[in-house]
């Protein structure tokens, strides 16, 4: 949504950024005589961003507004981070107009990591922004899938649940447990709009499946961490996991997934048998971080 803001806030946050920036750092060349003040002046920065001296000085008094291409000069010219480069878009009144970032790449949590080797025997995932599947141990691999054999850039919990025959038809109750995914990216959607990957997530699989397609539609959101979980396993046959999860306290986005059975139930019997039949049991994977 494009905001209106007061244009001569913008002029004073050019005037304060150009202060803060050393010619030299700019690869201007050094001036012959003294500075009067520091940093940048008007002429520099309007040579830095290809634009003309007039109208960089009209934009720091506040008599035009700027264009999106200008601004994007500005942030080059300027060396704006990106908490940087929001605020010159929304003094702008441009957030439209903001170049969509490239979220960083996701690395899972040393906490995560040390959580997810002491779960010896029970399957647990880390998952991270648009659930993807960062780091898995022994047991999660024995009851899903090797996931070490897919791409890590195709590694994500919801691609797999619409395009993976064998998870699909694992689980027992699949247009529920796949329904409430799709509301749960809902949230992740809205907690970081601009996110391409997220982007292309969702054009991928609105493309391959109409049940996608119509539950993305419906805008329903879904933060539960707890619930139960209905599969039927190939080699063990049926089983009642109870599923939580743990928000990182970070704001990464990371979560920590567990599948748990009642001690002493019939579920309980056969995922301790599906796990001891997995080779390397105290070895858990680990997922090269995939881009975004």
């Amino acid at each position: 949504m494009t905001s209106h803001t007061d244009p001569r806030a913008l002029g004073k946050f050019l005037k304060a950024r150009r202060a803060q920036l050393d010619p030299e750092d700019c690869g201007l060349p050094e001036a012959d005589a003294p500075r009067r003040v520091a940093g940048l002046r008007r002429e520099e920065v309007a040579q830095l961003a290809a634009i003309s001296v007039d109208y960089y000085i009209r934009l720091e008094q506040g008599r035009v507004r700027a264009s999106a291409p200008v601004l994007a000069t500005l942030v080059r010219a300027l060396r704006l981070d990106g908490d940087q480069q929001s605020y010159l878009y929304e003094l702008a009144g441009r957030t439209d107009d903001r170049p969509r970032r490239r979220p960083p790449v996701q690395q899972v949590r040393p906490a995560m990591r040390r959580l997810l080797d002491q779960l010896d025997g029970t399957p647990a995932l880390v998952l991270g922004r648009r659930l993807d599947i960062l780091a898995w141990n022994q047991a999660a691999a024995a009851l899903y899938t090797d996931f070490a054999g897919i791409p890590a850039d195709r590694r994500n919990y919801l691609r797999l649940m619409f395009t993976d025959p064998e998870i699909r038809k694992m689980h027992r109750e699949w247009s529920h447990d796949a329904r409430d995914a799709v509301a749960a990216l809902r949230m992740a959607a809205a907690a970081d709009p601009d996110d391409p990957e997220l982007d292309g997530l969702v054009a991928e699989l609105s493309a391959r499946d109409a049940d996608f397609r119509t539950w993305w539609a419906e805008h329903r959101v879904n933060s539960a961490t707890y619930g139960t979980k209905q599969y039927r396993h190939p080699l063990v046959g049926d089983l009642t996991l109870d599923c939580d999860t743990w928000n990182g306290a970070d704001g990464s986005g990371q979560r920590l997934m567990v599948l748990t059975a009642e001690t002493g139930t019939p579920s309980h019997d056969a995922l301790r048998i599906l796990t001891s039949w997995t080779p390397d049991r105290a070895e858990p994977h680990r997922a090269r971080a995939p881009r975004g």
